[in-house]
């Protein structure tokens, strides 16, 4: 938009920062380029003040250098899932066959659809506006999403010829849903985040099934935190699959990679 000369951007900056706004000026300079009018633009950040994520008020969120929409209540792409699509595109080999689960928006397999030339890839997800939402963020590509529980929409003719399998499913314990920010636990749908008692309930069932889904030498790929990857290991290990973990400091990323033996 062009700003009114009226509009006070340093009074702007103090109000988002004053909220908790970390990047608040970053924050202020979005929403001026989001609002078509000055009313608009006091009714974002009113939004925002009250604590709603700005990735639903603008309506995309950036990944991996791509604008990715976003709707509300699904899943915001973190910038430290970059690292889960880094540690897949190394280990999936010339045209793989590739399986994103609890997919979200679709930003991960969007990102490995541009860095990738999968023979086939299709994104997960149990929830009806997340399926939505990253049916939208992937026309064009011919890259089904199907709507259900891990692997159980997934055709069956896949089962033991996937390449790679990624999923960056719920891994946050029952008991501290309650203490993550507000934008996540009140504004995003609970089962993207909600891991069960320990955080592992998920991702334990996705490596038990992954055993039987990829081809001899294929990767499962899932995100964790770095305190869980003793417990995940172990469940990969019981699942068939050698364990091996990528951490990165500056994203405060954790990758557990999985890979059936040949």
């Amino acid at each position: 938009m062009t700003v009114p000369s009226h509009i006070d951007r340093s009074a702007l900056v103090r109000q988002l920062r004053a909220a908790g706004c970390v990047f608040a000026e970053d924050e202020a300079e979005l929403l001026l380029d989001a609002a078509d009018s000055p009313d608009a633009l006091a009714g974002l950040v009113e939004r925002r003040i009250a604590g709603e994520p700005l990735e639903y008020l603008l309506g995309w969120a950036e990944f991996c250098g791509l604008r990715i929409a976003v709707d509300p209540g699904v899943f915001v792409p973190r910038r430290r899932t970059a690292l889960l699509v880094e540690v897949a595109a190394e280990l999936a080999g010339p045209s793989p066959a590739v399986a994103d689960l609890c997919c979200g928006s679709g930003a991960t397999t969007l990102a490995l659809a541009r860095r990738l030339a999968p023979r086939w890839l299709a994104a997960v997800d149990i929830d009806p506006a997340s399926v939505a939402c990253a049916r939208r963020n992937l026309a064009g590509l011919a890259v089904p999403v199907f709507e259900g529980d891990l692997f159980a929409p997934l055709p069956q003719q896949w089962r033991g010829r996937l390449d790679l399998v990624v999923a960056n499913a719920p891994y946050v314990p029952t008991a501290a849903v309650a203490l993550m920010p507000q934008e996540a636990r009140l504004h995003e749908v609970p089962v993207a985040l909600d891991g069960g008692p320990d955080g592992l309930s998920v991702l334990r069932r996705v490596a038990a099934d992954a055993a039987h889904w990829l081809a001899p030498g294929g990767h499962l790929v899932v995100e964790a935190s770095e305190r869980q990857t003793d417990a995940l290991s172990a469940a990969f290990t019981a699942a068939g699959l050698m364990p091996r973990v990528r951490h990165d400091e500056e994203r405060d990323a954790t990758a557990v990679t999985g890979r059936r033996p040949a």
